[in-house]
C-alpha cells in the first residue's frame, strides 16, 4: 500500500484490522513513507520492512483494502490471504505507458484552457505535456531518483513551449507551460500529507509534505532553466 501511494494511517489501520481478525495479541504497527514496523507481542521480535520504491497505483490500494475486508468479514485463511496479497504485489501496472502519456497530453491541453488559455494553446500544451511525461518515464528508468526525472521533464516542457511559440503555435506561453506541467504536480502527495497530519501522524505528514515540495521545486527549476537561456 505504501509503495502504491497510500496514507500511513490507512496502512496501520489495515494491519491492525488484519491482526485482530487473526487473533494476534498486542499487535502494534508503525508506518512511515519509507518503512513499516510490526509486532504482535512484547516478548516477540518486531518485523521491519523498508519501502524503497514508491509510485501511485490506487487500484492496488483498493485491492488490498478488499482483501482486508474479506479477512475481517469472512475469516479468510492466512495462507490464502498471503497468496492474494502476493498476487496484488506482483501484478503489473493497470495502464500501459503509452496510454498514460496520451492521458497526460489530454490533461495538459485541457488545463491550459481551464487556466485561461485560448484554443490555439491546446495543441502546444498537448504536445509539451505528452512529450514531457514520456521524458519523465524514460529518464526515471535510467536514474531512479525521481527528482531528476521531474526536473528533466519540466525542462523538456519549457523548451517545447518556447519552440511552439517561436513558430507561432499557441498564444500564451505561461498558460501552455502551466497546463503541461500539471500531470507532474504531486497532488496525491500533498493530499496524503495533509490527511496524515490531520490524523496525528506528524512524521509521515511532514516527510510527505517535504517530498511534495521537492517535486514542486524540481518542476519550477526545470522551467526556470529554460527561461534563463531565452
Amino acid at each position: 500500500m505504501l509503495e502504491s501511494g497510500a496514507e500511513t494511517y490507512r496502512v496501520e489501520d489495515t494491519m491492525n484490522r488484519m491482526a485482530a481478525a487473526f487473533q494476534l495479541t498486542e499487535a502494534e504497527s508503525y508506518a512511515t513513507p519509507t518503512g513499516i514496523n510490526f509486532s504482535t507481542d512484547s516478548e516477540e521480535a518486531s518485523h521491519f520492512r523498508r519501502i524503497s520504491k514508491r509510485s501511485t497505483d490506487l487500484h492496488k490500494i483498493a485491492e488490498v483494502n478488499s482483501i482486508s475486508r474479506q479477512i475481517v468479514a469472512e475469516g479468510l485463511d492466512p495462507r490464502e490471504a498471503l497468496l492474494l496479497l502476493k498476487g496484488v504485489s506482483s501484478s503489473k501496472e493497470q495502464y500501459p505507458s503509452w496510454l498514460l502519456i496520451i492521458a497526460a497530453a489530454l490533461v495538459s491541453g485541457s488545463f491550459a484552457i481551464m487556466f485561461g488559455g485560448q484554443w490555439p494553446d491546446f495543441l502546444p500544451a498537448f504536445l509539451a505535456g505528452g512529450v514531457g511525461f514520456a521524458a519523465m518515464i524514460a529518464f526515471e528508468k535510467l536514474i531512479e531518483t525521481r527528482f531528476f526525472a521531474e526536473f528533466f521533464a519540466s525542462f523538456v516542457i519549457g523548451i517545447l513551449a518556447v519552440v511552439c511559440l517561436h513558430f507561432s503555435i499557441g498564444i500564451n506561453l505561461d498558460k501552455i507551460i502551466i497546463g503541461a506541467v500539471m500531470p507532474l504536480v504531486p497532488g496525491l502527495h500533498i493530499t496524503n500529507a495533509v490527511r496524515d497530519l490531520m490524523a496525528g501522524h506528524l512524521v509521515a505528514g511532514v516527510s510527505k509534505g517535504v517530498e511534495a515540495m521537492l517535486t514542486a521545486f524540481a518542476i519550477g527549476a526545470g522551467v526556470a532553466v529554460v527561461f534563463a537561456f531565452i
